[in-house]
């Protein structure tokens, strides 16, 4: 009975003293923003700990006991406002408050933040629900959460967006490389790689960005060469006190641990910058390096140091600093492999190995500086600089059936390859503002980008009852090869707004913006590859594939063991060592005008581009050794139309349409040959131009400041669209062609990010999930007529239509994320689970009776812990690829799939520890 009571007495007392509380509500707005909703202002009741921020359309709420207050309005960069307010028992007081520049000055105000909004996720989803364009943002603070390192793995946490494997190349909508596009602050940036179009996002590092944007809706501010989508990378604008920031990390794969003779090749060094040359006099002379193997210890590390701060010059200016060097390394191994090449249509199989392992050891060296001066609230010019080294030293080993080599199931074949790439982009960019209604904005950039295979090699064995010996079959059958990349880009862009038709308070309904964007790239490739064959006497000598040396060497060499050639021949061949080359330049100059005009609750911006691109490939190479040369001219005409419909405070309706087109790559139109040990990849002058007509519907809802529900149909219809086929040849080797007259894709998006839970009143305990999804449907027309009338190459199409390369029916992320924070908010232990899912996905179209190349599909989880101990003091603790799932790709055959690729990744643990100063 008396627990009974006292039960009783502590709900009465809980409910009276509920009932008791008075609540102060009401909403923050913008003066210098034509009053529009001031989101993430401070809301504090002066003399307590009760406040709160408003939510991302300016509201607040906060429940106090009856008394006198003073309510404190507060935004970095504006005045401060304080309202005296009495709060009675049970009833609601209403405050609605307007705060401005007014006469603030800078050095009036004492920044406690040292991130600039922009990187929040309420942030950006405030900016994407008031953008006109059709956009999506992922920012620093959620690439934290989910313990995202580089960029490429952040933009897979987007809808419709995934990651080939193994790579840092991009599908959006399920369109690869070819259609995509990457930026750095809105202007262009180069390839590392030969192959590709975009440069490899994995080897950017989180750490210098602020938020990476996405735009999967073209407008004419973008160049035209657009169908899938362009990955903007924003760098890291710093504007706060003066801080030091310090890191250390260590990571490891089970993989990697678990190889008792994790083993790479000898002679790079461990800081990834070291250049291997082609040696003097390398045909008549051995002075190759080493092919001894040097045994690691597969533990990674990194280190990284950064620091900003910001300083007031005189009374208007304003000078913010921003730096970031950092070093990294990891290992890396694929295990329980298997690998497959020259399968034919019938299933017969010319190269079976049942053993395949890749291992490789990573390293990454970022710097970055951004120096920004605000010259005074009109006028601004920002200084960005990256310069980015990256280095893989890898070694694959291929055991088993290779035909008229080891027909005994016997063959290994070890490849040894180390790539070393750089990259400095200069960036200089401006706005103006000019008088009430005209803006300025205006941008430079120069960039180099040096990507180098220094002495790959090669060496195929077969197994003998007393040793290995070498393959004498084919002079390239060992061979050591030297490739070098140069490509310089400078590229410039101009837009100018003019604001129109003001109403009666002060706000403008219409805005023309026109500009020009030039981009003009110049690359220059050379290829030298020196097959070692034995000769006949020497062909059956046995060697340690662990120590080559003991065979090729100075002395065996003097003795005629074996001949150093070129594809042009050995040393009595005047031009043997000239190397294979390809040169390309491009020049895009394109001018466009936006005209944007809202009606009140619809607003519309209609643009039309102008560009003209030329692009010129010569090459010598050892498929054409007199040389040849190819031009593509080309005038776009590009209209796009963008709609957005505000249905309430909450929910938008949005449209977009847009004609644009997609450009061969100098790689896919050179007549150079790319060997690897499974696939050869060789270029197609007569590759040209691609047509695109894109189409977009969406609706989403901003329930609350951290919540989205987005609902997205799409549509595109390509005109002789690109692809990578398997050609008719006797090594099977993969071609880029125009397939057929169009091919289209349907789909559709959904994203939802909601808050489960908030467990107190302060923000500090919630629980929080994500979620989003996509559908695609893609067809193209496959026509073997087309491509024999237009390329010299001679493909007969398996089937007649073809979903496009790289396209998943479905693609998955979820996230499900719990936060707890201490001692007002100076510790912290925020802990993520982060699914993603592709279903199978084509990587090459059959012929001749083959199927097509499928990459099967398969999901990856990580688990992100993320602790702040104190104030200056972090730990962070990630597991990724927690399922550890069997990654394949097949051949899809009448006879039924024949597995060509297989192996695992492993899991990876990584522990990280940072200090503010």
């Amino acid at each position: 009975m008396k627990l009974k009571l006292l039960f009783f007495t502590l709900l009465l007392t809980g409910i009276s003293f509920s009932q008791n509380k008075g609540t102060v509500t009401g909403m923050l707005t913008d003066k210098d923003a034509n009053n529009q909703s001031l989101p993430f202002a401070n809301v504090v009741i002066k003399g307590t700990t009760k406040g709160t921020n408003t939510d991302i359309d300016g509201k607040y709420s906060i429940a106090a006991a009856p008394g006198n207050y003073i309510i404190q309005f507060s935004f970095v960069g504006y005045e401060s406002v304080e309202v005296p307010v009495t709060i009675v028992a049970n009833e609601i007081v209403t405050i609605n408050q307007a705060l401005g520049s007014g006469s603030y000055k800078l050095e009036d105000v004492v920044i406690k933040a040292t991130a600039p909004n922009r990187e929040k996720e309420t942030a950006l989803l405030l900016d994407q629900k008031n953008a006109v364009e059709i956009k999506q943002t992922i920012g620093a603070q959620e690439l934290s959460r989910k313990g995202i390192s580089d960029v490429a793995t952040a933009v897979t946490k987007t809808t419709g967006i995934t990651k080939q494997e193994g790579s840092g190349n991009i599908f959006v909508r399920g369109l690869g490389d070819r259609y995509n596009s990457t930026t750095m602050n809105g202007l262009p940036i180069p390839s590392n790689d030969p192959e590709k179009k975009n440069i490899n996002l994995e080897i950017f590092s989180t750490d210098i960005l602020e938020y990476v944007s996405i735009d999967k809706v073209y407008n004419s501010k973008l160049y035209g060469d657009f169908a899938g989508g362009n990955v903007d990378i924003v760098s890291k604008d710093y504007k706060g006190k003066g801080f030091v920031k310090v890191d250390i990390g260590s990571k490891v794969n089970t993989n990697s641990i678990n190889d008792n003779n994790f083993s790479l090749q000898k002679g790079a060094s461990s800081s990834g910058f070291s250049n291997a040359l082609i040696p003097a006099n390398p045909l008549t002379q051995y002075n190759f390096g080493t092919l001894q193997l040097d045994n690691k210890a597969p533990f990674g590390s990194s280190v990284g140091i950064s620091g900003g701060k910001s300083f007031n010059v005189g009374s208007e200016s304003k000078l913010n600093v921003f730096a970031n060097v950092s070093f990294g390394n990891d290992y890396t191994s694929r295990s329980n492999g298997s690998a497959k090449g020259n399968v034919n249509g019938s299933g017969v199989v010319n190269k079976n190995f049942e053993d395949y392992t890749l291992i490789s050891y990573n390293t990454n060296f970022t710097s970055m500086a951004n120096i920004g001066y605000k010259i005074n609230n009109n006028n601004k010019i920002n200084f960005n600089s990256v310069f980015i080294n990256t280095s893989s030293l890898s070694k694959e080993e291929y055991t088993g059936y290779i035909v008229d080599i080891a027909n005994n199931g016997n063959g290994l074949i070890r490849r040894n390859k180390y790539e070393k790439n750089s990259l400095f982009i200069n960036q200089l960019l401006g706005e103006n503002k000019i008088g009430e209604r005209s803006k300025l904005n205006w941008g430079a950039s120069y960039n180099i980008i040096k990507g180098d295979m220094p002495d790959r090699t090669q060496n195929i064995f077969r197994k003998e009852p007393n040793g290995f010996v070498l393959s004498s079959i084919s002079a390239p059958d060992n061979h050591r090869y030297f490739q070098k990349l140069t490509e310089n880009e400078a590229a410039v862009n101009l837009s100018f707004d003019y604001k129109f038709n003001k109403t009666e308070d002060d706000n403008y309904k219409g805005k023309f913006t026109f500009g020009y964007n030039g981009r003009f790239k110049t690359r220059n490739f050379e290829a030298s590859q020196f097959n070692f064959k034995a000769n006949q006497n020497f062909s059956s000598t046995i060697v340690d594939p662990n120590n080559l040396d003991l065979f090729y060497n100075q002395a065996n060499f003097s003795n005629g063991y074996f001949d150093i050639t070129t594809f042009r021949g050995g040393f009595q061949v005047p031009n043997a060592l000239d190397p294979q080359t390809y040169n390309g330049n491009q020049y895009i100059n394109g001018g466009f005008l936006n005209t944007e005009y809202k009606f009140k609750k619809l607003t519309t911006v209609v643009g039309l581009r102008g560009e003209y691109i030329f692009q010129k490939v010569d090459w010598n190479t050892q498929l054409d050794p007199d040389g040849g040369f190819n031009e593509l001219e080309k005038i776009a005409f590009l209209p796009s139309v963008t709609m957005k419909y505000e249905l309430n405070e909450k929910q938008n309706l949005r449209f977009g349409f847009s004609k644009t087109y997609t450009l061969p790559q100098f790689k896919e139109r050179a007549l150079f040959v790319y060997e690897d040990v499974t696939e050869v990849k060789v270029g197609n002058p007569n590759l040209y131009a691609s047509d695109d007509y894109n189409f977009d519907l969406k609706w989403e809802m901003f329930p609350k400041s951290e919540e989205l529900i987005s609902v997205t149909a799409f549509g595109k219809y390509i005109l002789n669209p690109m692809n990578e086929v398997t050609i008719a040849s006797s090594t099977n080797d993969i071609s880029f062609i125009n397939t057929g007259d169009f091919g289209y894709v349907a789909g559709g998006e959904v994203e939802y990010r909601k808050l489960l839970f908030n467990f107190d009143e302060n923000n500090t305990k919630k629980l929080s999930a994500g979620i989003n999804a996509s559908y695609l449907y893609s067809n193209q027309e496959l026509n073997t007529e087309k491509v024999i009338k237009e390329t010299d190459y001679n493909v007969v199409f398996t089937n007649t239509k073809s979903k496009f390369t790289g396209a998943s029916d479905l693609l998955l992320n979820a996230d499900i994320s719990l936060l707890n924070e201490w001692n007002d908010k100076q510790g912290s232990l925020n802990t993520t689970l982060a699914y993603t899912y592709f279903s199978d996905r084509v990587y090459a179209i059959g012929t001749n009776d083959k199927g097509d190349l499928v990459d099967k599909s398969f999901g990856s989880l990580d688990f992100i812990a993320k602790s702040k101990l104190n104030k200056r003091l972090g730990i962070d603790f990630i597991v990724k690829n927690l399922l550890d799932p069997t990654i394949d790709r097949v051949q899809e055959n009448r006879s039924g799939d024949v597995n060509v690729l297989s192996y695992k990744k492993g899991l990876l643990f990584s522990v990280n520890l940072n200090y503010q100063f």
